[in-house]
């Protein structure tokens, strides 16, 4: 069946694996097609992916499976081991540019426009933001003939310089549910502050009860050593 985000968007694990191959065709070639081993490794980094995976062998075999009825994957041919690799600019019909855009989105989550320059970079080289910026115009205005819309610009978050542009593969995007992410991803200052002046209290009181020990120790009486500091609002 022809590729269509609209009636079937990709599920999550599917846009993990097929952004993985994309991004490693491009930036390991020698180690290009992936086998599943290769791939879940790929999938389940720590680094450059948000969020953070813990895919299964299985959960990597499932979301291949979905990828290939969709034509976005295929069996890499004359390989000893099974390797995969994606099909993606082809299916969608997308050029490299707005290819390395939607792999970055897909990996990384929202972003905005100097941000995904910079994460490209291993990817295509922009020259400056304006030719990213072009490209998500672009993929944003696609007709409806050609598929329609392929990402969003999200509203601007309270607080920040610049708005940010998420992909449509998986379908439309839950922003009420972006933004509570992000608020409890990032603590205000004033959170920061109040936990950094409970750690030093903390430490202050560690500190107190080891020289009272010391005290009641040399005179010889019993100390408060399981007396408890009752937490004030």
């Amino acid at each position: 069946m022809p590729f269509d985000h609209r009636t079937q968007p990709l599920s999550p694990y599917a846009a993990r694996v097929l952004a993985t191959l994309m991004e490693k065709a491009r930036t390991v070639p020698d180690s290009y097609p992936l086998t599943v081993n290769s791939l879940q490794s790929g999938c389940n980094q720590k680094t450059s992916r948000t969020p953070v995976m813990q895919l299964s062998e299985g959960e990597i075999q499932a979301a291949l499976d979905e990828l290939r009825q969709r034509h976005l994957v295929m069996e890499a041919s004359g390989q000893r081991a099974t390797r995969w690799e994606h099909n993606f600019e082809r299916v969608v019909g997308v050029p490299s540019q707005a290819s390395a855009i939607l792999g970055l989105l897909m990996l990384r989550g929202p972003q905005t426009a100097g941000e995904l320059r910079i994460n490209t970079e291993r990817w295509h080289r922009f020259a400056d933001i304006g030719s990213v910026e072009a490209f998500l115009e672009e993929l944003r205005d696609r007709s409806e003939d050609k598929g329609g819309p392929l990402v969003v610009l999200l509203p601007r978050a309270p607080g920040a310089r610049e708005a940010r542009w998420a992909h449509l593969l998986c379908g439309e995007v839950d922003v009420s549910a972006l933004a509570a992410a992000s608020e409890s991803s990032a603590p205000s200052s004033a959170d920061s502050a109040t936990a950094q002046r409970l750690a030093a209290l903390e430490a202050e009181v560690a500190a107190l009860r080891t020289t009272v020990q010391q005290l009641c120790t040399a005179l010889g009486v019993e100390g408060p050593v399981n007396a408890e500091v009752q937490p004030q609002d």
